[in-house]
């Protein structure tokens, strides 16, 4: 075999490309993540493997950029309202699964062999989750908008955030004992802690009012490249920032996304970002199953794998303990904590800069990361596991408050969500029309009073991908989303404008202002529920008072083209744009430039060569 450093750049590109493009198929066609293909590429690959590449520590700084670019989509598809409202999920769920699962791992390490400071570093680092596997795996689920995948991702997020300050006090875990040496060390960071401070500061400020305008300005060059240079340069940027002054850089790129979450270009950044996310994330998990040394794990084999199972039940059954006094429901409960099981990305960050500070031993280290890499090998294979056991579990419990899904049959040319007196009316045109209709509805009381009149819907939530797929979403011509939950409408809405592009898609807005924000997911021209209603209740009443009927029309007519008029002015310039369309506002003009002399009433000046005179400013002084 060729010596694997003789590789040139192109030959170990077509090594990483065509060990993904052969290992992901197989595991997916096998039912299993995409993750789990890469870290099986990476094992094959790697040094315990085909030995094509010996470091792969030093791939991993290049990998580590899916990362940071998965993490600025994520802020993106959020917004600071949305955060702030999910802040106490963040704080008290996020810190609370740190604690729980970071206490017993103190005593479960300390039989291990490690003491004092090693020991809290690497409590620590394996309280915390994998973020790339479990965003992924809930991407590939479409359950990123699920109950249990909100929980997740502020689990996820107050981790991440728990990182920075931990990895800055790490040195001072190796320093000198007692208060008074503390505090020194302590006050000898505090520039550092300052600056950080600062460059967050100043991050965030730069985002609020720098990007906007700086996309703006692009935009008008009409160059697609140009964008996506500077889509890669804010996220680099932004992430590199933040690693200069010691903090994430995946939490600075995800602040950049979070300031730009509602922008006009969120869609084109994200359109743009996409393919380097998803091939440099595949690169990371490729990097992590060449990091695993089969020689370690068949020297330390029962440590090791006895080791990576332990934490994996020991994190799930905290996790979901905890997510069940959190209130959530056993299969949501289960489903996050088995996601949230995995030892984290950050291990492989904490664990060899412990080493290198002297808290931990090398063997030691290498037995730890031997540990984290397999939890993270094995987590998805767990979570594929886990749905399996979570249906018998519900088909066992299955009484007159459950329905089993089932889409057998589900191939129509149209896939209307949601079966209330919205949906009932408009599945009335479909079949009106002789069209081939899927109803999908999460309503169970609602499923069976339907059937009684004959018609078939589907028990399905179509806030998750899978359901839309498997209700047959891939292949409909037009999908209507007549669901009255808000929330709900847009984050179907958003999922089926990125999923389906094929289909037209038609959008039950609740009023105004859900109207404004579907167009701004992507849906061109959103119905509200109540408008057209309303406009032939006006025609109507108009003819009652003797219009004719033409008249009325014309005048439901000119009202309609007015305010969708008013609406596309509103998506692009606020809500009060377009306030000129209204029959019956009264726009007061005022002058451009405040007059230097204020005007008088000339019909009090008994000189009628003065009427109707225009002053200096060019402001009549005629009132109005």
């Amino acid at each position: 075999m060729a010596d694997p450093a003789a590789l040139g750049a192109t030959a170990s590109t077509l090594v990483f490309l065509g060990a993904a493009v052969v290992a992901v198929p197989l595991l997916r066609f096998a039912g299993l993540s995409a993750v789990l293909g890469y870290l099986a590429a990476g094992v094959v690959i790697g040094p315990s493997g085909l030995g094509l590449f010996r470091e792969p520590e030093t791939l991993r700084s290049i990998a580590e950029l899916g990362i940071v670019m998965f993490l600025f989509v994520i802020g993106l598809e959020l917004k600071p309202s949305k955060l702030l409202s999910m802040r106490r999920d963040i704080i008290g769920l996020g810190l609370a699964q740190v604690v729980v699962a970071m206490v017993p791992l103190l005593i479960l390490l300390r039989a291990g062999g490690l003491a004092g400071a090693g020991l809290i570093a690497v409590a620590f680092a394996f309280a915390l989750s994998a973020t790339a596997i479990a965003l992924q795996v809930l991407g590939e689920r479409g359950a990123m908008s699920t109950v249990y995948g909100q929980k997740s991702f502020a689990i996820l997020l107050f981790q991440d955030m728990a990182i920075v300050p931990f990895i800055a006090v790490m040195p001072l875990l190796g320093g000198l004992p007692g208060a008074a040496a503390g505090s020194k060390a302590v006050a000898r960071h505090l520039p550092e802690i300052a600056l950080a401070i600062g460059a967050l500061i100043a991050l965030i400020l730069a985002g609020r009012f720098l990007l906007n305008p700086f996309f703006r300005l692009l935009a008008r060059t009409d160059a697609r490249e140009v964008m996506t240079a500077a889509a890669l340069l804010v996220v680099l940027g932004s992430a590199e920032a933040m690693h200069h002054v010691g903090l994430s850089a995946a939490l600075g790129a995800f602040i950049a996304g979070l300031m730009l979450a509602e922008s006009n270009f969120r869609h084109q950044l994200e359109a743009d970002i996409e393919p380097f996310r998803g091939l440099l994330l595949g690169l990371f998990f490729m990097s992590v199953g060449m990091g695993i040394d089969a020689k370690i794990v068949q020297e330390n084999l029962g440590l090791i794998l006895g080791g990576a199972l332990l934490i994996l039940a020991h994190k799930a059954t905290l996790n979901y303990l905890l997510l069940r006094v959190a209130k959530l429901g056993i299969s949501d409960a289960a489903r996050a904590a088995v996601l949230l099981a995995t030892i984290g990305e950050f291990a492989f960050v904490i664990v060899p800069l412990a080493d290198s500070l002297g808290l931990v031993s090398e063997r030691h280290a290498s037995i730890l990361t031997a540990i984290a890499a397999l939890t993270m090998f094995f987590g998805p294979v767990l979570v594929k596991l886990l749905e399996p056991f979570l249906g018998w579990l519900e088909k066992r419990k299955a009484s007159d408050n459950t329905i089993e899904e089932d889409f057998n049959g589900a191939e129509g040319e149209v896939l209307v969500i949601g079966f209330g007196r919205f949906g009932q009316v408009v599945n009335q045109m479909f079949l009106a029309a002789e069209k081939n209709v899927t109803v999908i509805d999460r309503n169970i009381d609602r499923i069976r009073a339907a059937g009684k009149f004959g018609f078939k819907v589907y028990y399905g939530d179509g806030r998750r991908l899978d359901v839309l797929r498997a209700a047959g979403a891939e292949k409909a011509g037009v999908i209507a989303i007549c669901v009255d939950d808000r929330e709900a409408a847009s984050t179907i809405a958003e999922m089926a404008v990125r999923a389906f592009p094929q289909a037209k898609l038609f959008v039950r807005a609740y009023d105004r202002v859900h109207a404004l924000d579907l167009m701004e997911r992507g849906v061109k021209l959103p119905v509200r529920e109540t408008f057209d209603s309303a406009l032939g209740f006006g025609r109507d009443a108009l003819m009652g008072l003797g219009l004719s009927e033409d008249e009325a029309e014309d005048v439901r007519l000119d009202v309609r083209k007015r305010d969708i008029q008013r609406l596309y002015r509103q998506r692009d310039e606020g809500i009060l744009g377009g306030s000129d369309l209204l029959h019956g506002a009264t726009i007061t003009p005022e002058p451009l430039v405040e007059p230097k002399r204020k005007g008088r009433d000339i019909s009090l000046n008994p000189n009628p060569s003065h009427t109707g005179a225009v002053d200096q400013d060019g402001v009549t002084g005629a009132s109005s």
